[in-house]
Order: structure tokens, then C-alpha cells, then sequence
């Protein structure tokens, strides 16, 4: 005899392990749905046979002419399914597995007031097996264990005189006593107390597996889909965790247009998880326990128990949603989905319309510095200057950016790109950094930075931890008149922007070894075709500090290597300081590589 007790095992796994009479878990599955609430509560038909079904249409006519039409038909009909056929499209029928069941319950009472029984169920949540070569007999408490449920399996030929088409068939107290005539004298007495009036025989079936459960708007669930064997008591689970899948998959919201393609995404979750516990119950009913069968079945439960189909059903419609806009851009960490940025919402929507109306304010500053010192931060000997323009400029709210421009790009076919170069982008605020970086190849690091601004001054510090490592600062602030500021407000076409994409292997092997490598470039007149820009002010400087100071490597642990090189240009003269404000802040979508 094998004995466990389930309320001791139950917390091994993330839900309760809960034994029921069946007969009450459907008067309790009945009764929810027919109760108000959430949706329509169902009306059932009771003796209504389907003679036929359209799975395409969604309508099920019975036997006696009666026609219903509704935005998809579950066949949940058990083993004996009449819907089956219009899904797999040819009669599929169960066969025997070689094994019948007698089924009884008992009051558990009658067996604590029989002294040579009482022992065997004293604990409550107490499950008894018991094996022969061919046969088993399983004890399970329930109704909050004032009852004992037996399950007792046995060779087909022993009564298969006694099975009818149905699950219920009645069959004599003798039969049972005579299948287990050779188990011990216990047993026998916990069997004998069976009542003939209740005491019924049932096949134990199998059934080929479906290599589709759905057909349009026709979807097989339980037995009708998949029967079990009784050795790991999942049948009537399976087919709850099947209308838990159905619920994800079809919320009030979904579209009748999107049905079929739910009820495919179902047969998804569902199939794979089902065809393991279907095998896994076969071979029990193939093994006896104890010994290595005891680490075998420690296995199969977590398996089976340690599940949660809502959650996995909801991860499938997850990535199905996602799946379905191949325009969302994706960046670390994957495993949440789509990643919103400045570019485009959650689902992949443009944020362009909100873009026109932000407001922008830029600082920046533009001196004559040191060509050769500027070349040596060019990436590759692929960049290189254009006649005439070797200065330097950089700033901004809330990013202070360093750019080389009349910088030209030559791609391996003799192509050129010109735009202005940006080695480094400071910014404080994380969600641009990352959208920026694995988005658009954009070189951004973090730095705080402090925005002052007065009415004659603008002050832009930028720090990191409380190290002050540049400073811009522009004095004598003088509004241009209307006649000077641009046409219409519009803006001059700024250059294009080049960029130099790197992202690093993984390994320490692969260390100095790029994953990707390969040069961007921003097309600005695209941008402002997405998103119009214009000036609405522009303030001039009559006086512009640029100070770069490296720190060292206790100040700046992360940040030093790339100061340290700032600090080293010099600022030779300044041709132009002020501040730009105006509307429609650019998304940088046209963003693209230039070699293939």
C-alpha cells in the first residue's frame, strides 16, 4: 500500500492541490455561470442533442431543427464528441485502453466505525493506493473528507460484458470483489462496503491525438479534445485550465473578426502542455510506485501541478499582440516587449503630432579650435573634414551634446555623406539614454546637468555626483528683432548628424571584438518633414565661456576617459553664442546606417 496525505504536499506548489466531488464542482461551475455579473449569464438547453455544426458560420443546429448562430462554437462534448469530426475532418473515435474503472463513493464514517477499516482513513486529505501486476485500487477523501471517492482499475475483459456506450454503467458488487479477489483481506473489506445501487463500471479510454483542435470558429476543449486516463486525475483539470486559456484569449473586447485567429492562439498555449500530461498519465498507468518510481513521479507533478495557464496564456496573447506591428522598436529588457520611447508609444504609434507642439530651448556656442586635435576624435580614417569648416559646438537643455562639424563620411563604393559628427552626448535623464544608444546608435552617456537661466544669462553646469566637470556660460543676452529672426519663424535645414554605431561583443573572450559596427547618419530635412520645427526666439550673447575640466578618475570613475579629452580642446575663438527657442522638437526617425 502507498499512502500520502495531500494537505501536507499541497503547498509544494504555487496553488493548492484541492480534492472535490465532481458532481459539486459542476453545480458550482453551473451555478457562476448563470448568475449575473461580469457578462451575459448563459442559458442552457438541457436534452438537446447537436445533429450538425458550421464551423466557419458559428451556428450548431439540434436534432429536433433548432438552430442557435453565435461568434464561435466551443465543442466541449466530451469523449463521445459529435463536434470532433468538423474539426479534424473524419470521425475520430476513442478506443479502449485496456482497462475499466468501478467507480463508488462511500461515507467515510462508514469506514472510522469499522475497526479493521478505521485505521486505513483516520487522517483527514489521507489518498490509498494500492497495486497488483494489472490492477490498482485509489482512496481519495472529499466533501471536506466526509466522503471517500474509490477509483478501481482492472483489466477490460474481466467485465467488459458490462460496458455500454456510456460512462455509467451499473454492474453487480460481486463483479467487483471477484476482479480484486487476490488483493488483501483490507482491501476487500473497504470494497465490500460498496452500495450495488451506486456502484459503476466505466471504460477507461484513449483516443489518437488531434493535430488541430480549431477550425475556423470551431474550438475543441476537453475530452473532446484530448481524453485522459484517470492514473494522474488531470482529465477534469485539463479541461478547466482549457476555459481559463479560452478566457484569456477571448475578453469582452475582442472583435468577431479576431475569433479565429484567438481560438488558433488557445490551441497554441494549450496543445503542447496537454499532449505531455496525456503521455505522462499513459506511462503510469504503465509503472508501479515506490523506489526510482517515486523520483519519476515527484517529476510528472511538478509538471503538471507547478502550472499557472492563466499566466502562460496570458504571455502567449502577450507576444502574439506584439508580434502583430513589426514597426515597435525593441531594446533591453526584450522579455517586457515593446519599448516606448521618443519615437513611437508602447504599440508603436508615432509620437510625431505631440513632438510639433514641444517646446525646445538650446543653448550653443561655436568657436575655432584645433583641426588635428578634432581629427583625432574622428572613429575611423572613413571621416574626415570638408573644406573650411573645423569648429566646434555643443549644448542644450537637459543634454549637452559636442559637435565636429563639416565632417564627411566615405563609404567603401566612394559614396560621401556629409553632416555634422557628435563623439558624445551627455544627458541626465535614463530612458533617452538607452531609446537613443540601442535605437539610433546615438554615443549618450549620463552626466547631471543644472539649467540656470536668467534674464540676461543662461548658465548650463554639468556634473557627475557632485564632480563639476564643464560649464557653459553665456552673458549678455540680447533679443534679435523680428526683422532678424528666420522667415515665418521656420528654421534653417540644420546639417546631417553622423554618428558612429558600436555595440560590444559578449565573453571575455570577445572582448574588444564588436557585435556591430557601422556609421549612422540623421537626415534632418527628413525629420522636419515628421516633425516641423520653428523659432519663436533668439536671444544673442555678447560674452560665452566654454570650461572643460577632466577631474580624474576618483571624481569622474566613469566619465574621465571622455572629459579628459574634452578638456583638451582648446577654444581658440568664439564665432557665435546664443539661445534658440521655438516648437517642434525633431524625433531623429530618419536615423539610418549609410554602409549596408
Amino acid at each position: 500500500m502507498v499512502s500520502f496525505n495531500t494537505s501536507l504536499i499541497s503547498g509544494s506548489w504555487q496553488h493548492e492541490w484541492v480534492l472535490i466531488h465532481r458532481a459539486h464542482l459542476h453545480e458550482a461551475l453551473k451555478d457562476k455561470a448563470q448568475a449575473p455579473g461580469q457578462g451575459t449569464p448563459i442559458v442552457l438547453h438541457t436534452s438537446a442533442k447537436v445533429a450538425d455544426v458550421d464551423a466557419q458560420a458559428a451556428t450548431i443546429t439540434l436534432e429536433d431543427g433548432q438552430r442557435f448562430e453565435g461568434d464561435l462554437v466551443l465543442g466541449a462534448d466530451g469523449v463521445h464528441s459529435v463536434t470532433r469530426r468538423h474539426v479534424s475532418g473524419k470521425e475520430v473515435n476513442a478506443f479502449s485502453s485496456g482497462r475499466n474503472a468501478f467507480r463508488f463513493m462511500i461515507p467515510r464514517k462508514e469506514a472510522l466505525e469499522d475497526p479493521e477499516t478505521a485505521p486505513m482513513v483516520q487522517t483527514n486529505g489521507t489518498v490509498l493506493m494500492w497495486h497488483s501486476a494489472d490492477s490498482k485500487v485509489v482512496i481519495y477523501p472529499c466533501v471536506n473528507n466526509e466522503i471517500l471517492n474509490f477509483v478501481c482499475i482492472h483489466p477490460d475483459n474481466l467485465t467488459n460484458e458490462y460496458v455500454t456506450q456510456g460512462w455509467n454503467s451499473g454492474v453487480g458488487k460481486d463483479t467487483l470483489l471477484n476482479a480484486f479477489k487476490d488483493f488483501e483481506p483490507g482491501v476487500l473489506k473497504m470494497l465490500n462496503k460498496a452500495d450495488p445501487e451506486t456502484l459503476k463500471i466505466w471504460p477507461l479510454l484513449d483516443m489518437e491525438t488531434l493535430p488541430q483542435w480549431v477550425n475556423g470558429r470551431l474550438a475543441l476543449m476537453g475530452d473532446a479534445a484530448h481524453p485522459f486516463l484517470p492514473y494522474r486525475a488531470s482529465g477534469g483539470a485539463m479541461a478547466i485550465e482549457d476555459g481559463l486559456s479560452l478566457a484569456v484569449m477571448l475578453p469582452g473586447d475582442v472583435s468577431r473578426e479576431d475569433v479565429p485567429t484567438r481560438l488558433e492562439l488557445y490551441a497554441k498555449a494549450r496543445q503542447e502542455r496537454v499532449l505531455q500530461i496525456q503521455e505522462y498519465t499513459r506511462e503510469s498507468g504503465r509503472r508501479h510506485v515506490g523506489g526510482k518510481e517515486d523520483v519519476i513521479a515527484a517529476i510528472i507533478s511538478s509538471y503538471i501541478y507547478d502550472h499557472d495557464e492563466w499566466d502562460h496564456s496570458s504571455e502567449v496573447l502577450r507576444q502574439h499582440l506584439w508580434s502583430q506591428n513589426q514597426q515597435v522598436y525593441y531594446r533591453q529588457p526584450t522579455v517586457f516587449g515593446p519599448m516606448p520611447g521618443p519615437r513611437q508609444d508602447f504599440w508603436g504609434r508615432s509620437r510625431a503630432a505631440a513632438s510639433t507642439k514641444a517646446k525646445f530651448c538650446t543653448a550653443s556656442i561655436r568657436f575655432k579650435t584645433s583641426r588635428t586635435l578634432l581629427k583625432n576624435l574622428l572613429p575611423s580614417s572613413s571621416y574626415s573634414f570638408t573644406d573650411g569648416l573645423d569648429w566646434l559646438a555643443g549644448g542644450g537643455y537637459n543634454h549637452f551634446g559636442l559637435y565636429i562639424h563639416g565632417v564627411q563620411y566615405k563609404s567603401a563604393d566612394g559614396q560621401i555623406t556629409e553632416g555634422s559628427y557628435l563623439p558624445v552626448l551627455f544627458e541626465d535623464l535614463a530612458d533617452p539614454i538607452l531609446s537613443g544608444r540601442e535605437e539610433l546608435g546615438f554615443p549618450k552617456v549620463f552626466s547631471s546637468i543644472d539649467v540656470n537661466r536668467r534674464r540676461h544669462s543662461y548658465h548650463v553646469t554639468a556634473s557627475w555626483r557632485g564632480g563639476v566637470w564643464g560649464q557653459l556660460n553665456l552673458t549678455g543676452l540680447e533679443e534679435k528683432s523680428e526683422e532678424e529672426t528666420q522667415t515665418n519663424g521656420s528654421t534653417k535645414t540644420p546639417p546631417n548628424l553622423l554618428l558612429h554605431r558600436y555595440m560590444p561583443s559578449v565573453g571575455k573572450d570577445r572582448k574588444g571584438t564588436p557585435e556591430a559596427e557601422y556609421p549612422v547618419v540623421v537626415d534632418s530635412a527628413e525629420d522636419l518633414t515628421v516633425v516641423p520645427s520653428r523659432i519663436t526666439r533668439e536671444l544673442r550673447a555678447t560674452d560665452a565661456r566654454l570650461e572643460i575640466d577632466g577631474l580624474d578618475w576618483n571624481q569622474l570613475p566613469t566619465l574621465h576617459h571622455i572629459v579628459s579629452r574634452l578638456a583638451e580642446v582648446p577654444v581658440y575663438q568664439v564665432i557665435e553664442a546664443k539661445v534658440v527657442e521655438g516648437e517642434g522638437v525633431a524625433d531623429v526617425s530618419s536615423a539610418r546606417r549609410i554602409e549596408p
